[in-house]
């Protein structure tokens, strides 16, 4: 049944206040009863949008009125305000194990505070007791000696800095009063090499593509503080310093194509050069700019790429897997189930997002609790598995083999659920919940993928958590100017990413980077975020 559009009713505060006061009174005319009608259709009608449009309103609500998070516990309203009989925590008797995380009197999430060896950069300052060495007697019993055995106490003091320093040098001059000769002090050692060095570069490229910190708002804080530095010099030093890195940018795309899981994703963004129709760039078949995001598990390390340009994430893929081993099998593939993500030149294994699927149930829960809330329980018995799987150590094959065990029977039940709600038509087919099933019913082999194939993951949130990243830019930036900019910003923001998915502080890697520039360029597979200590140990030692 289509919806009909309600009939607007336009009431001023005055007649809205003489209306409440007619229905009070009971004194209710003909005209009362369509305005009483127009809202009651309105309100179905909103109803019926929220159900059929999976819904953009149901999303509103949320973000200003609802749960912050998709979490179990959020979405799901509980009457006895605890968990639901088939919650993942609560478990079936004898069948799931309580990972160590989860278990009464496990550790306690942190209080905000770190230990001293968080502070890995702070100035280290030695204080010496100031009447005592070690050997020397004991002051109280005059019998013993003390020595230093005891484990030394740390306070740490914080202070206050512009991100980018600066040190100015006032070099004397001195001229003879005869021949009028002038003699110039040397420079001390610090004050040769570069006028910006590896450390500024660094936390200005950090800043801006780690962290969302526009140049011109850098330039606001720095002149703030006393050490000017404009924007238009920020863009020249990060410029600078991604023509002397970029050999490694290069390499991760050439290694992540070697990856056996490839996650990928896509956000717009905005180039002001494919934007203005006067430009070289400009392409009147295609305005629409991308930011694919890619992320590549291979060997226990994982690679975060980023294209910004007119390609989609399934172009932007192609590109990729041209730089795959042709020995290599297909890999496995994570993405959502648009066609664009899909590379059309080379075969993959396709996994579709299980998290996608699952939200089709989160939009409308309000609609049709029972429903979604079964589905919504049911995948999270599976993700409470993987959770197991994980906390255990298990190997891929082992994995396999759990998912196989333990969330099968899980998702046959569920199919068998989704298509009697279809075929016995409990449920309209048009209706948000019918959408929702037939979501997942007609992407089913790649939501399930994971019972099939090692190594196969779950969901693309990895990915969506990467592309956070871009829209964090996006948000404080608005824009690229040219394709270049575009182009330095993938290049920091995938090798910043990379470096935070595999433990590593990503300015000491930028700072060793640039120092190491020259041997870098030649031996760019060598300086990568998992094994550069080793090289600059060895080029120290």
């Amino acid at each position: 049944m289509a919806m009909k559009t309600p009939k607007r009713i336009d009431l001023d505060p005055e007649q809205m206040e003489s209306f409440l006061q007619r229905v009070k009174d009971h004194s209710l005319t003909d005209e009362d009863y369509e305005i009483i009608k127009g809202m009651a259709e309105t309100i179905s009608f909103l109803s019926r949008i929220v159900q059929n449009k999976k819904a953009s309103i149901g999303r509103l609500v949320r973000m200003l009125f609802g749960a912050p998070t998709e979490k179990l516990k959020n979405i799901l309203k509980k009457k006895d305000g605890g968990n639901s009989g088939n919650s993942p925590s609560s478990g079936s008797p004898g069948s799931l194990e309580v990972p160590s995380s989860d278990k009464e009197g496990a550790k306690r999430k942190g209080h905000g505070r770190n230990g001293a060896s968080k502070y890995t950069a702070a100035e280290k300052i030695i204080v010496s007791h100031a009447e005592l060495k070690s050997g020397a007697r004991c002051p109280l019993c005059q019998k013993g000696k003390v020595y230093d055995t005891v484990k030394p106490g740390v306070i740490v003091r914080f202070t206050g800095r512009a991100p980018v320093e600066a040190t100015m040098y006032e070099v004397q001059k001195l001229r003879c009063n005869l021949c009028g000769e002038i003699f110039t002090a040397g420079l001390p050692e610090k004050a040769m090499g570069k006028k910006y060095d590896e450390k500024a570069s660094s936390i200005i490229s950090l800043l801006k593509y780690g962290c969302g910190f526009p140049f011109h708002r850098l330039e606001q804080f720095q002149d703030s503080v006393g050490i000017p530095l404009a924007a238009s010099t920020q863009w020249e030093i990060v410029e600078e310093t991604a023509s002397s890195i970029s050999p490694v940018y290069t390499e991760l795309i050439r290694q992540a194509a070697q990856g056996d899981v490839l996650h990928n994703d896509d956000t717009t963004m905005k180039i002001l050069a494919l934007v203005k129709e006067e430009s070289d760039h400009y392409n009147p078949g295609r305005k629409g700019v991308f930011t694919t995001g890619i992320l590549s598990v291979l060997k226990g390390v994982t690679i975060a790429l980023f294209f910004t340009g007119q390609k989609h994430a399934g172009e932007n893929m192609n590109d990729l897997l041209r730089n795959r081993g042709p020995d290599l099998s297909p890999p496995i593939q994570m993405c959502d189930a648009l066609s664009r993500n899909i590379p059309g030149e080379f075969l993959t294994i396709l996994a579709n997002c299980l998290a996608h699927g699952r939200r089709q149930f989160v939009d409308i829960i309000n609609a049709f609790p029972e429903e979604a809330q079964h589905v919504i329980e049911t995948l999270a018995q599976v993700y409470y598995h993987d959770a197991i799987a994980k906390e255990k150590g298990m190997s891929d094959k082992e994995r396999l083999q759990f998912h196989q065990q333990r969330s099968s029977p899980l998702m046959e039940q569920l199919k068998t659920w989704l298509n009697e709600q279809l075929n016995e038509k409990r449920v309209e087919p048009n209706s948000g919940m019918g959408k929702a099933i037939a979501y997942m019913l007609r992407h089913w082999g790649p939501l399930t993928l994971f019972l099939r194939v090692e190594k196969a993951p779950l969901d693309n949130n990895v990915c969506e958590r990467a592309i956070k990243l871009v829209i964090q830019n996006r948000k404080n930036a608005y824009f690229y100017k040219t394709l270049n900019g575009a182009y330095v910003g993938d290049l920091f923001m995938s090798i910043i990413h990379t470096c935070r998915l595999n433990n590593v502080n990503p300015f000491d890697y930028l700072v060793t980077l640039q120092k190491n520039c020259h041997d870098v360029l030649k031996n760019p597979h060598r300086w990568l975020p998992w094994n550069y200590k080793s090289m600059a140990s060895a080029k120290i030692s």
